[in-house]
Order: structure tokens, then C-alpha cells, then sequence
């Protein structure tokens, strides 16, 4: 009995020890104990040189495909600069233009007044003409007994019921040493409806009238304006030169 109980308790050993170390037996795992502080060494080594390695690879991408960082900060920077330039040369651009500018501004008003001018002097050169045109005639004789003479009357519309007046009075003969001392008196004809109207500039009692004084020794240009006391259309103009009450000489112009 005893030796079956020992028989059996072997049997039961060995099954045991079949089981942990015959085929059936649960692996084992080894592993070699390290501490802490190696291990978190190697994950930052190894981190670093991931990121070194796909820093590497990134450039050589950028490098493939054409686009360095590098090179790019460069024409960047040539860029800057050629901005820079670019508008130094601008800006010395504007100052000539503007100085071209005024220059042109400046000839143009030149021009401008140089234009003016020989304007001026052509008028005068035909009013002198005209002048000299008028002395030779009164110098042929074409005077009033007076030895006065009315030349060049002229009569133009300066606006509204206003009339600007230009004539020239000349003195020849023997009394042109002799200072004249008159007024010059105009009698306007104006047509008013179906009527017809002599109108006396200056009127009697005109507080204007001395405006209308005229003196002079051999010849004078005289220019004025008057204004219409009533509506209508002037027709006829009649230039006198009056001295002491009498009409010395006269003119008359149609409209």
C-alpha cells in the first residue's frame, strides 16, 4: 500500500515537472534589468536623432524639389534690396519730373505773358497805323475850320444797357499851339418801339459830366462808358467837341 501511495506521488511529480519544463511549458521571457535614467537617455537619443533625420530629409526634399530655405532668404534679401533701389530711383525720378515740371510751368507762363505782350503791341502797331493813317488826313486838310478834328469813333456793347465809347481828337493848323479846353458831349439816337429818341450823354445836370471834360494841345484818345437812362435800341452815335457852347467838331457812327 505504502508503495503504491509512493508510486503514485512520483507519478504526480514528474507529470509537474513535465509540465513546467517539457514542451507544453509556459514560455519564459529574459530581459536584462536596466534603470530608469538609461532608459530615458536612449528615448531622447533616439528622438534627437529622429529629428535630425527627418530635418535631414525635409532639405534634401526642399533641395529636389528646387525650394531652399536658404536660397530663398537670399533672393529674399536681393529682393529687399532691389526694392530699395528701386525706389532711390523713383524718388529721383519725381525730383526731376517735378523739377521738369516746374521748368515747363514756368516757360509756359513765360509764353503765356510773351503771348499777351505781342498781342498788345500788334494792336497797338494797328491802332498806331490807324493813328498815323488819321494825322495824314487832317494833315491833307480834312479838318473843321476849328483846325479840330474827330477821328475813329467807335461804339461797342460792354453788357446790358451799357456802351463803351472810343474815338480820337486831333488838333492842326495854326491853333494846335493852343491848349483845348471843352467837353465832349455824345447824342445817342435810340429807336423805342415806333418812337424815336435823341438822348444827350452827359445830360444836363449829370454829376458825371466832369468825366466828360476834354483837354488837350494836339491830339488825345479818349475812352469811356455810358449808360442808357431808357430802354430801346441805339441807332446812330454822334461824337461833339464843344467849347464854349459851340460844336467845334463832330462825328457820328451807325450801329
Amino acid at each position: 500500500m505504502f508503495g503504491s501511495f509512493a508510486s503514485s506521488r512520483l507519478a504526480l511529480t514528474l507529470r509537474r515537472l513535465r509540465g513546467r519544463f517539457g514542451i507544453s511549458a509556459p514560455r519564459v521571457l529574459v530581459r536584462t534589468h536596466l534603470p530608469w535614467y538609461w532608459r530615458a537617455l536612449s528615448v531622447v537619443v533616439l528622438s534627437g536623432a529622429s529629428l535630425a533625420l527627418a530635418g535631414w530629409i525635409y532639405d534634401a526634399g526642399q533641395r529636389f524639389a528646387g525650394f531652399h530655405q536658404g536660397a530663398s532668404e537670399h533672393e529674399i534679401a536681393e529682393m529687399h534690396q532691389r526694392i530699395a533701389q528701386l525706389e532711390t530711383d523713383l524718388e529721383s525720378a519725381r525730383k526731376v519730373a517735378n523739377a521738369s515740371e516746374s521748368r515747363l510751368r514756368i516757360e509756359s507762363t513765360a509764353q503765356e505773358r510773351l503771348t499777351v505782350q505781342l498781342r498788345a503791341l500788334e494792336e497797338e502797331n494797328t491802332r498806331l497805323k490807324s493813328d498815323l493813317a488819321t494825322f495824314e488826313s487832317l494833315a491833307g486838310g480834312q479838318v473843321s475850320n476849328s483846325g479840330l478834328a474827330i477821328s475813329r469813333l467807335q461804339i461797342l456793347p460792354a453788357g446790358g444797357d451799357q456802351y463803351r465809347y472810343r474815338l480820337l481828337v486831333a488838333q492842326t493848323g495854326e491853333k494846335k499851339e493852343k491848349e483845348f479846353n471843352g467837353i465832349l458831349q455824345l447824342v445817342a439816337t435810340v429807336q423805342r418801339g415806333k418812337e424815336t429818341v435823341m438822348m444827350q450823354i452827359p445830360a444836363a445836370g449829370d454829376p458825371a459830366a466832369s468825366q466828360y471834360q476834354v483837354t488837350f494841345r494836339y491830339f488825345r484818345r479818349i475812352e469811356g462808358t455810358f449808360k442808357l437812362a431808357i430802354e430801346g435800341r441805339i441807332q446812330r452815335v454822334e461824337a461833339r467837341l464843344i467849347q464854349d457852347g459851340v460844336v467845334k467838331a463832330s462825328q457820328n457812327v451807325a450801329l
